[in-house]
């Protein structure tokens, strides 16, 4: 298939805002309430999501970077089986900062492991390779959208006294043998910022079946105070004294609450998120069809049913493309585009504060650090981004 750019100059951007009069209708029923901070509609919100995942529990925050703060956390305060300072923790090369920054956080050992190049995810031969007698924790991340394998990842586990929880912040509606990436691990986190699958301005979400965390997870979320709990619940006896109750301090934790129009918001993005991802997937078949055994670019290689967070290329080995001319080009033509994710983030001067080492190598980590690229998907129809897109890539293979 053929494009030329001579077509008109479009604006594709990496993500576009998904709300219309639903959501500024709700923001004002929050208005017209007078009751901003979390109360009825953040508990709406999260018993819906919890519903639409398939987990018995979630807890709604105020980012997903907060949501992964209260997973590592929590982790700290179950009765039994919980982490201490110095555990190792298995984590992916590739991934956004505060994936990583809870764990240094919380006194873990990070273990840097390499990905594969294709799918973005887990080079499994190296994750297998990695996991030790101290290995304690598995971070999986599901980059870009796509679900990691999460048969292999047990079976690697296997009867080990491992932990695996998910950082799903970029692959909300990813879908893996059935089941929605994000309830795989003991918790999954989930993020509802601006350029994400749905948009509640800021926010975050957890979601686990296990009562006593969640519980914990409630009481971190505000302050450490029993106030949130329900009268029964795993983690202490309550009294039943309101007053005695209402600054009753438990655990060290947080003020990471969401506001309540952000809740109101939640509840009708969650209505059409379905739509949202059925279109995204469209896009996703169109794109593959225009870009697949392309000599220039490795494309994200899909496991099970990935939610298309953005297309990402990586320049081949063999490729006289340079990331530097691709990106002038594509920025000149309007195309926002990005490295992936943070890259290899094992690069970045932050580690210097980090308790951590390096599985083997991260070569594949680094070749994308240095090759590799994404642009936007959307929850509408882009075909005509799309051919665009392969345009401008085709103009800089033929001048």
């Amino acid at each position: 298939m053929s494009f030329t750019s001579k077509m008109k100059k479009i604006n594709y951007q990496l993500a576009s805002s998904t709300w219309d009069k639903a959501e500024l209708d709700a923001i004002q029923r929050v208005i017209d309430s007078a009751v901003f901070t979390m109360d009825k509609n953040v508990k709406t919100f999260e018993e819906n999501f919890a519903k639409y995942v398939g987990s018995k529990y979630c807890v709604m925050v105020n980012s997903g970077s907060s949501a992964n703060l209260l997973a590592v956390a929590a982790l700290f305060y179950k009765e039994n089986n919980s982490l201490k300072k110095g555990d190792e923790v298995i984590v992916p090369a590739v991934s956004w900062p505060t994936t990583y920054y809870p764990l240094d956080q919380y006194g873990l050992k990070l273990k840097f492991v390499d990905i594969d190049l294709n799918t973005l995810n887990y080079d499994l031969e190296a994750l297998a390779g990695a996991v030790s007698d101290k290995t304690r924790m598995i971070m999986t991340v599901n980059l870009l959208g796509n679900p990691n394998d999460f048969n292999k990842i047990k079976e690697i586990i296997g009867s080990r006294n491992i932990i695996l929880i998910e950082d799903n912040c970029e692959s909300m509606g990813a879908v893996y043998e059935g089941n929605q990436a994000g309830t795989f691990g003991l918790l999954g986190t989930f993020s509802t910022f601006f350029s994400h699958h749905m948009s509640t301005m800021e926010g975050g979400l957890i979601v686990t079946d296990d009562e006593e965390l969640y519980h914990i997870l409630l009481c971190l979320r505000a302050h450490g105070w029993t106030r949130n709990l329900p009268k029964e619940n795993k983690i202490c006896t309550k009294s039943d004294d309101l007053f005695e109750e209402s600054f009753r301090f438990l655990l060290p934790g947080y003020n990471v609450r969401p506001i309540e129009m952000s809740g109101a918001i939640g509840i009708e993005q969650l209505k059409k998120l379905p739509g949202f991802l059925e279109e995204r997937r469209k896009n996703a078949a169109y794109f593959q069809e225009i870009f697949k055994d392309n000599t220039d670019f490795y494309i994200q290689k899909e496991i099970g049913q990935s939610s298309w967070f953005g297309f990402s290329f990586v320049i081949k080995e063999k490729s006289p493309l340079k990331r530097k001319d691709i990106v002038n080009k594509l920025t000149n033509a309007g195309i926002e585009c990005r490295p992936i994710v943070a890259g290899n983030f094992a690069k970045n001067e932050v580690v210097k504060h980090f308790n951590y080492e390096i599985f083997d190598t991260l070569k594949n980590a680094e070749f994308i650090d240095k090759n590799g690229f994404f642009v936007g998907n959307h929850q509408f129809e882009i075909k005509d981004k799309i051919e665009y897109l392969s345009s401008i890539l085709n103009e800089l293979l033929n001048r």
